[in-house]
């Protein structure tokens, strides 16, 4: 069996690879692959169902059990020039974080790299080091699987990763059955939000469609469309939230459009009881989600 070679380089291609997936949306697309970091947001990856392709360690840090890397899973140096061999998932760390996980056909690829190299490729520093490279995986309005009581989450195009990694986060937190992201600004696979949301991008069920789309798929499953706004609308805790129920949110700056002021069955608001007019989306999302249930 083959031990995967540790990479010492930052002028490694597949090093190279995994930046321009981390910088670039693009490069996402045009790849189908995106780049989780951390032990619990890949376990969440994989449990969602995502398939690994890459996998870089720095064995020097991961220890996805407190275990230590067993000596079978060690690497030996090789050939930088002609790019290093790869181990498939046997016989090291990740296999043991993948385990029970079906990987790619041609097997998932792990790599050793150094701390040094770690380094560079890491958000959080010298945390957890573990980074997969994941293949894309659409994620659509017809896929999703209700509850008798389903609560949906709607946000019409919110820009801010950070912003919508923390409205996962509270999605999460009350037990959402799913999160639609209406017509988006940013990537759902954008390293910044699936940090910010600590992998409920993955622990929820998420879909992207436009606002037309939605509406209809709200309607046509009869689940009722709340719509947050500051105009003709009413305290949300005068307002009725059982049954099945959509709460939908737009941007700080402009709010929710026209469609969906028209489509919803009410309109709610959160009191403001100094000077400014609005909340964080964030922490209005979790207000409203967590009263709902």
């Amino acid at each position: 069996m083959m031990v995967p070679e540790i990479i010492t380089s930052g002028q490694n291609p597949k090093i190279k690879t995994l930046l321009e997936l981390q910088e670039k949306s693009r490069a996402r697309r045009e790849k189908g692959l995106f780049v989780v970091e951390g032990r619990r947001e890949l376990d969440h990856c994989l449990a969602a169902g995502f398939t690994p392709d890459t996998i870089f360690i720095c064995p020097e840090i991961y220890d996805p059990a407190g275990e230590g890397i067993p000596p079978e899973g060690r690497a030996t140096r090789g050939t930088e020039a002609g790019g290093p061999r790869a181990e498939r998932v046997v016989g090291s760390g990740a296999a043991r974080l993948l385990k029970g996980v079906q990987p790619s056909p041609d097997g998932c690829k792990v790599f050793h790299v150094s701390p040094e190299v770690y380094g560079k490729i890491a958000y959080r520093g010298g945390t957890e080091g573990i980074i997969a490279e994941m293949k894309y995986k659409d994620r659509r309005l017809e896929d999703i699987k209700l509850s008798d009581n389903p609560l949906i989450v709607v946000l019409e195009s919110v820009e801010k990763p950070g912003n919508l990694g923390a409205v996962l986060r509270s999605a999460d937190a009350a037990g959402a059955d799913a999160v639609i992201i209406c017509d988006p600004l940013t990537d759902l696979y954008n390293p910044n939000l699936i940090r910010a949301s600590i992998g409920a991008i993955f622990s929820r069920q998420v879909a992207t469609a436009t606002s037309e789309e939605t509406i209809s798929w709200l309607k046509a499953n009869n689940i009722q469309i709340l719509t947050a706004q500051l105009q003709d609308s009413s305290l949300y805790y005068d307002t009725p939230m059982t049954g099945p129920t959509a709460i939908v949110m737009g941007t700080e700056s402009t709010g929710l459009t026209d469609i969906w002021r028209k489509a919803a069955d009410k309109h709610i608001r959160i009191p403001m009881l100094g000077a400014l007019d609005s909340l964080n989306v964030s922490v209005s999302a979790a207000i409203l989600y967590l009263i709902y249930r």
